[in-house]
């Protein structure tokens, strides 16, 4: 084993060609990363799994990657947990799924595809303590639905109701509906299909979730509050997709949208019954696609995260005025995609607010600005912290936020966002991946790709202010 964060990250920086390569998002030094998958908190450490391709930037022949830290800070990067099983139902890839324990034995739960026609069925690994090596024989708990209105079938998800187990798969339907479907899980080695769940038919989902094919569902319990009070409210449900559409080919332009509503249970089953209220997008960037997120606490009263999400932020051929790169740069380079920082997920006022775990401040290295104004330059490797005026009367300091890279002839705007008096923004910089934390609202994850010359430059509307830090790795 052997601490991501330095041989795949910071170690690179000296030796690596590519100015864009990531320090502060672990990830293997070279290959294809897509999906988290089975992200989870085990006996005192944080297991982030993700679809991952180590022999080329290329989106196939995935397998499970797998990295882990006891603090969300270091990071040790593991060898690979699942791979295809040549004849098994997963022969033509790994794909997203969860780990969760079994009694006290870790199990992965994930989309095993014998073909690359679009049917897969859920199958069982089991795993070591360590959740470092895993057994995996074949064991189908799930195949696909036989209803033939159910045409494609992925990436399972469980979670709890009312003491019992549960798990959903997102779903495509015949008439071009997304849907969820929903088992009971007594056993893991046997799942119950209970028919199709949800769809997109419903008035709240077409307007926030609209899909073919509802990839990645997750569904969690998050801490809700009114007011500014963070303990007035309890707690609610928060339901995710990744909105797939046909010829999406990684552009994925509807990106991840949620639902905020309620859990009950039916009077004659005894089934989960979920009810959207309202929901929107889960993220403002066109870089942002198939999070997952682990439930840590139920208890709204704990004042630590009830929940984490991760997100695949990936390459990207440009977008709106964005410089980006050629499948020809990508394979070059030899490494694709990126994971997001891990981030914590509430509900205030209505609506879903994705602000960064605060272990990742821990990054926070030397003071580069402090209360600066104008025009600030930014390191390659950056925190910053932007406050949008206060005090001096309705308006002040409102106006535009501007994040660009480039030199004076070739300048790209990577962000641009309104700044109301008294806001505040937090940004991280991490050479060509980009997360906009905006208070009380979700995050904006960008890619923009620096090249040997060039330098970040943040602009600021009258009267706010940026403190600028570095970003370095702790002992």
């Amino acid at each position: 084993m052997t601490d991501l964060a330095l041989s795949s990250s910071l170690a690179m920086a000296a030796t690596h060609p590519d100015p864009a390569f990531p320090r502060f998002h672990p990830r293997p030094a070279q290959g294809w990363i897509n999906d988290p998958n089975g992200i989870s908190y085990i006996n005192g450490c944080y297991h982030v799994f993700f679809q991952y391709n180590p022999l080329s930037a290329r989106h196939s022949q995935i397998q499970w990657g797998h990295v882990s830290s006891a603090d969300l800070v270091h990071w040790e990067e593991h060898p690979v947990a699942l791979s295809p099983q040549p004849g098994g139902p997963d022969s033509a890839g790994c794909w997203t799924g969860v780990v969760t324990l079994d009694g006290l034995v870790p199990t992965a739960c994930y989309s095993g595809v014998q073909d690359h026609g679009g049917h897969s069925q859920v199958v069982i690994a089991r795993g070591a303590s360590d959740l470092v090596t895993w057994k995996q024989d074949g064991h189908v708990a799930a195949s696909m639905p036989a209803d033939p209105l159910v045409t494609a079938v992925r990436d399972p998800f469980i979670f709890h109701f009312n003491g019992a187990r549960y798990a959903m798969q997102g779903a495509g339907l015949a008439d071009g509906r997304a849907a969820l479907l929903l088992y009971t899980v007594e056993t893991l080695d046997d799942w119950k299909y209970q028919g199709i769940w949800l769809t997109s038919a419903d008035p709240v989902a077409a307007a926030h979730t609209p899909a073919e094919i509802w990839e990645c569902p997750q569904l969690v319990q998050v801490p809700v509050s009114s007011g500014g009070s963070a303990s007035s409210g309890g707690s609610g449900w928060v339901m995710m997709f990744s909105l797939w559409l046909s010829g999406d080919d990684h552009e994925h332009a509807n990106g991840v949208g949620h639902l905020i509503g309620s859990l009950t249970a039916d009077p004659l089953s005894g089934l989960p019954v979920f009810t959207p209220s309202s929901g929107g997008k889960s993220d403002l960037g066109r870089d942002f696609y198939a999070p997952q997120i682990v439930q840590l606490s139920y208890d709204s009263a704990d004042s630590s995260p009830a929940a984490l999400l991760w997100g695949w932020a990936n390459e990207g051929p440009g977008r709106d005025g964005r410089r980006g790169r050629t499948q020809e740069e990508i394979d070059d380079a030899g490494w694709s995609g990126v994971l997001t920082h891990p981030r914590v997920l509430s509900v205030v006022d209505g609506a879903l607010a994705v602000t960064p775990a605060p272990e990742v401040f821990a990054y926070r290295g030397a003071s580069v600005a402090s209360g600066a104004t104008g025009f600030v330059v930014v390191p390659a490797f950056a925190e910053v912290q932007v406050r949008g005026a206060s005090g001096a009367g309705a308006g002040a300091g409102a106006g535009s936020v501007e994040l660009v890279l480039g030199s004076e002839a070739d300048a790209q705007v990577v962000y641009s966002g309104s700044l109301a008096a008294g806001e505040e923004l937090r940004l991280f910089v991490d050479a060509s991946l980009v997360e906009v934390y905006r208070s009380g609202s979700v995050a904006t994850t960008l890619r923009a790709y620096p090249v040997p010359g060039e330098e970040w430059q943040l602009t600021l509307p009258t009267g706010a202010t940026a403190d600028v830090w570095e970003l370095t790795l702790p002992a």
